[in-house]
C-alpha cells in the first residue's frame, strides 16, 4: 500500500459532487471484503450471503455486539454497505478500501433520501 495522505477540508469538499453523482438505482457492487478474524480482511471475488451467517466466513457472528443485552451479534447489523465513491476519495488507493472495516462497497447513491430506513436491497440472489 502507498503512503497515506490525509486530505484537506477543501480537498474532501472537491470530491463531493462526484460522490452525490452516484447511481440511485442499479448500483454496482465495487468490492467485498470478508472479515475472517479481528483486524484482519480477505477481499473476494464472490461471497455467499447466508440469512443467519451474513457474509459466509466473516467474524461478525463471533465478534458479539455492545447493542444487544447478552453481547451476542446483533441480527440486524449481519452485512456493512459503503458508498464506493466515498471510500476512492478517502481512501485515495484501492488497496486501503478493506481498512475500513466495511463488507461490501457499492456505487450507489445510500443517503437516506434515496434508500429511506427498511429498504430492502438486492445483490444477485440476496435480498
Amino acid at each position: 500500500m502507498s503512503e497515506m495522505k490525509h486530505l484537506t477540508m477543501a480537498e474532501l469538499e472537491a470530491g463531493l459532487d462526484e460522490i452525490l453523482q452516484g447511481p440511485k438505482d442499479e448500483g454496482v457492487l465495487r468490492l467485498i471484503v470478508r472479515r475472517p478474524r479481528v483486524d484482519e480482511r480477505e477481499v473476494l471475488e464472490e461471497g455467499e450471503l447466508h440469512p443467519s451467517e451474513g457474509l459466509v466466513g466473516d467474524s461478525w457472528k463471533f465478534r458479539g455486539s455492545s447493542r444487544t443485552p447478552d453481547g451476542s451479534a446483533h441480527p440486524d447489523m449481519q452485512l456493512n454497505i459503503m458508498n464506493a465513491r466515498v471510500i476512492a476519495l478517502v481512501a485515495q488507493d484501492k488497496d486501503r478500501w478493506q481498512l475500513a472495516g466495511d463488507q461490501l462497497f457499492i456505487d450507489m447513491d445510500l443517503s437516506a433520501e434515496n434508500l429511506p430506513a427498511g429498504t430492502q436491497l438486492s445483490l444477485g440472489a440476496a435480498v
